[in-house]
């Protein structure tokens, strides 16, 4: 039948290809979705340094200020098969080419951050459900130059610490993940090759939601120890909320499940924290190259220390997340009017839109659930309740990683505004002197376009090109099938 109609048959053709061809972008952007590889830093060895070859002492002492930190870059490279074949396994024998993965501290010209290229045989790491891969370099180096300190206890915590884990509710209510939807932004992106900082009680790196994407940090509390311990919990629960994956059922998830925390600690047992560390912590948070600052409860904003500090953040292109004050606060300024980075001030927020704490007239800008909330526990106590600031600060830094994975090239100021003006209304204006800009919004900051145009790269979320590609075929198909009826009239008609 169709041998008669020549004309139809170019149509169908037509429509064919147009499909094909509308689909390719479809499926390149498909396969070039970035995968989970971790984000580290690294340098690439080259041929010489300074006329000799170059070799880990020399690498340590330039990129970590101490040669004695080579043992480092040796345990986090020994045994990985590099692009040529060959692996480490003599400190002074370094070919040109070679990645050498380097401790989060490292510093100085040539130190790069992002994924390691593929290599014909990579050594086997903690691998997720659905999700293999190698471990996580960033998450095994000291960070001090004086001192590394020995593990004992659990598995993957830090420094020599023995913590009993304790929570005042076991709550497992998940209506804060239900609401916030953040699975929504998935499909754009999920915060891969973003770090979030976590300044609060440490990390407990031993939680298997957290596994392989909590990098050591810092404890500035003794100035020398490692940020991967937590004791209290509260710190714990920030990175999870921000970072947790699927790999336990039953468990909630956090909103950028593929973003590397850096914890830094700045409060060990006790309830109370010195503001001296609590600036320590923010500035060895911008240090380490963390893009996303959320800071915990035990930050008291009001502190000029902590204000400088905050200052200096603002410098660096970062955006600081914190809980919106209690009492008359002055923001910081940055030394330089444009500069790029922003702080954010959030309030938590009850199932009722019930505020979580007696914030400050007009301070809060943004608000997130922050009253009993389903995040994890230390020490294996599995999923505990969670209500104060310090929560809706990690759901807002967790977006915040969202952003900035899917929108590089924002600036700090330009993220705030996006997680700003995709929030939804709450009380009686925008903004309200009790909500601010309303309720965080994670999939829609990642999918609408803003008034400066951004907006998520073409075939990402795998729909629009589909869709336009559908549409199109069949008004070509309809069209053709149109003009060969009426050209068969106008023949009966003639004839």
């Amino acid at each position: 039948m169709l041998a008669k109609h020549p004309t139809l048959v170019r149509l169908l053709a037509l429509a064919t290809a147009c499909c094909l061809l509308l689909a390719t972008p479809l499926a390149s952007a498909t396969a070039s979705t970035p995968d989970n590889q971790p984000y580290v830093k690294f340098y690439v060895v080259a041929a010489d340094y300074q006329g000799a070859p170059e070799n880990l002492s020399e690498i340590a002492r330039r990129f970590l200020g101490s040669a004695e930190r080579s043992a480092e870059i040796y345990q986090l490279n020994t045994g990985r098969v590099q692009r040529d074949g060959a692996s480490l396994t003599d400190p002074t024998k370094l070919n040109a080419g070679w990645h050498l993965v380097l401790p989060w501290d490292a510093a100085g010209t040539g130190v790069k951050y992002g994924q390691l290229p593929a290599t014909p045989g990579a050594r086997p790491g903690p691998s997720r459900p659905g999700r293999p891969g190698p471990p996580d370099p960033g998450a095994s180096p000291s960070p001090s130059p004086t001192a590394s300190p020995s593990r004992t206890g659990r598995p993957g915590g830090g420094g020599t610490e023995r913590c009993t884990a304790t929570s005042a509710s076991s709550s497992k209510s998940n209506w804060a993940q239900l609401r916030l939807a953040a699975d929504g932004a998935w499909g754009s992106t999920r915060g891969n090759g973003i770090m979030v900082a976590v300044v609060d009680s440490g990390v407990d790196a031993a939680v298997t939601q957290l596994s392989g994407r909590v990098a050591v940090g810092a404890d500035v509390t003794v100035g020398n120890g490692r940020g991967d311990m937590d004791c209290l919990g509260s710190g714990t629960a920030m990175a999870g909320l921000i970072g947790a994956d699927a790999s336990t059922k039953d468990t909630p998830v956090g909103l950028a499940p593929d973003a590397t925390i850096l914890p830094v600690r700045m409060i060990r047992n006790t309830g109370t924290g010195r503001p001296a560390d609590a600036a320590n912590a923010i500035e060895v948070a911008v240090s380490a190259g963390a893009s996303v600052v959320a800071l915990g409860s035990y930050v008291d904003l009001t502190d000029p220390t902590v204000a400088a500090s905050i200052a200096t953040a603002l410098g660096h292109d970062v955006l600081v997340v914190a809980g919106a004050p209690t009492k008359p606060f002055t923001p910081p300024s940055p030394p330089d009017p444009d500069v790029s980075g922003a702080l954010l001030l959030v309030g938590g927020v009850g199932p009722d839109n019930q505020l979580a704490k007696k914030y400050q007239e007009n301070t809060v800008e943004v608000v997130a659930p922050g009253v009993d909330v389903a995040g994890l526990g230390v020490a294996g106590s599995g999923v505990v309740s969670n209500t104060g600031s310090h929560v809706a600060v990690a759901f807002v830094a967790g977006q915040a990683a969202l952003v900035r994975a899917a929108y590089p090239d924002l600036t700090a100021i330009q993220v705030e505004q996006r997680i700003l003006g995709t929030a939804d209304a709450l009380g009686d204006g925008v903004p309200d002197a009790r909500y601010g800009h309303g309720m965080i919004n994670p999939g829609v900051s990642v999918a609408r376009t803003m008034d400066d145009g951004s907006r998520v790269a073409a075939g990402r979320d795998g729909v629009g090109g589909a869709a336009l590609a559908v549409v199109l075929a069949l008004a070509l198909i309809v069209g053709g099938a149109v003009v060969f009826w009426l050209r068969n009239r106008r023949r009966a008609y003639a004839g």
